[in-house]
């Protein structure tokens, strides 16, 4: 049976949550084994205790530790680093020198921020894990080391891979027994407990009295996102411990250091792999708006043009009525659209000449120019039975250009 609790005093881990204690149990479970381990968890979440508690409670807790910030070290050295190098081997390297591996043998090493390692330097990794192997730079002799492997990193290796940026091979190696740290975020219970812990040992860092919260600020603390995480809660409480003189801190002192605290926690988008997938059902609407209206655009365009481009014995009366038709048909949420606060903000594709009286009337007609000439040709001449000169001034057009057109259109 594993006692948390000691566990947690032993190492000074401070949190009730179920996702926590679910970490340090698989911890212990896999520390008397010497399968490799990936610690998975956004930077500051305390991803460093984790190969600590396994280490301790292992067969190797008498031999050497060594926790490596792969990120901090030069790409030009990593690999004397870790695996050491011959005298000469290169500019600067005066003596031989012993690497990480080969002073943690028998022991165990962490690799920090494991995805931060060179392609070439994961090669020479993977042999080490495959077959406990490795080469000082320089040399052509092969050296054997007995180390436990115990990475950690906050990017998402399964993206490095597909980027190229992370051997796969190396991954699946690493990831025997995976283990994953939540964000603070995700611990609400567990934030005024951290904070109280740090205002404890700042006090007496300090000596000074311990800050504590108003209900308010307690609120605030457990609703706030930590993007730093428990590093970032700790930043906060020093700088409040040692800035402010009232030791009680109030909502509007605590915003003071969370200038991106927002009252109503958003949901986060959700993002599918398909790129015409959208986040909200108002992001689809305004797709078809947009597609809707432009379509709508072009089309007043291109009958625009069309009849810019006919004879000039086609009347400007006549291009007017038809515009004035052609506008009555786009329907009423096209022109709400239009006139509304997101239509103004699109900018048109093109410009209409003419100044057209809006209507709330929806009318399904037929665009074609040649049926409005006809339809306005039989209306007028029933208007003034069949009388052509009449129809030809109802319609504002010569009488010449009336027989032309009843003759072109077979209604004689």
């Amino acid at each position: 049976m594993i006692d948390i609790q000691r566990i947690k005093q032993r190492f000074n881990i401070i949190g009730v949550s179920t996702g926590l204690h679910r970490a340090l149990e698989v911890a212990v479970q896999v520390a008397h084994t010497d399968l490799s381990v990936l610690i998975s968890g956004e930077s500051g979440t305390g991803k460093e205790v984790f190969p600590q508690v396994i280490h301790q409670f292992s067969a190797r807790k008498h031999g050497s530790y060594i926790a490596v910030n792969c990120g901090a070290i030069p790409e030009g050295t990593i690999d004397s680093e870790l695996f050491g190098h011959e005298k000469g081997s290169f500019t600067g390297a005066t003596e031989s020198r012993k690497g990480y591996f080969e002073v943690a043998d028998g022991g165990t090493i962490f690799l920090d921020e494991v995805a931060e390692l060179p392609l070439s330097t994961q090669v020479r990794l993977l042999r080490v894990l495959e077959t406990g192997e490795f080469m000082r730079v320089g040399s052509s002799k092969s050296q054997k080391t007995n180390v436990r492997v115990i990475a950690a990193t906050n990017v998402n290796l399964n993206h490095a891979i597909q980027e190229n940026r992370f051997r796969e091979d190396l991954y699946y190696r690493l990831n025997t027994v995976p283990i994953s740290i939540p964000p603070l975020r995700e611990r609400v219970e567990d934030t005024h407990l951290l904070f109280r812990k740090f205002a404890a040992d700042f006090a007496e860092k300090y000596s000074m009295p311990a800050i504590n919260l108003s209900a308010e600020a307690r609120r605030m603390l457990e609703n706030y996102k930590w993007p730093g995480n428990i590093r970032q809660l700790k930043n906060v409480t020093e700088q409040i411990s040692v800035i402010e003189e009232n030791r009680t801190v109030s909502e509007d002192t605590l915003r003071l250091y969370l200038p991106d605290y927002t009252e109503v926690k958003l949901p986060a988008l959700y993002k599918g792999v398909d790129e015409r997938t959208f986040s909200s059902e108002r992001e689809i609407l305004y797709k078809v708006l947009f597609d809707m209206k432009n379509d709508m655009s072009d089309l007043k365009k291109l009958v625009y043009d069309l009849m810019q481009n006919r004879s000039s014995d086609f009347a400007e009366s006549d291009k007017a009525v038809l515009l004035q038709r052609l506008y009555h048909t786009v329907p009423d949420t096209m022109r709400e659209f239009n006139h509304g606060p997101v239509g103004h903000a699109v900018e048109s594709t093109s410009k209409n000449k003419h100044s057209v009286i809006d209507t709330e009337e929806f009318v399904e007609e037929s665009l074609s120019l040649e049926d409005k000439e006809i339809e306005f040709i039989k209306k007028a001449l029933e208007k003034h039975k069949g009388k052509r000169k009449n129809a030809a001034q109802e319609l504002g057009i010569s009488e010449r250009t009336l027989y032309r057109k009843l003759k072109e259109h077979n209604l004689e």
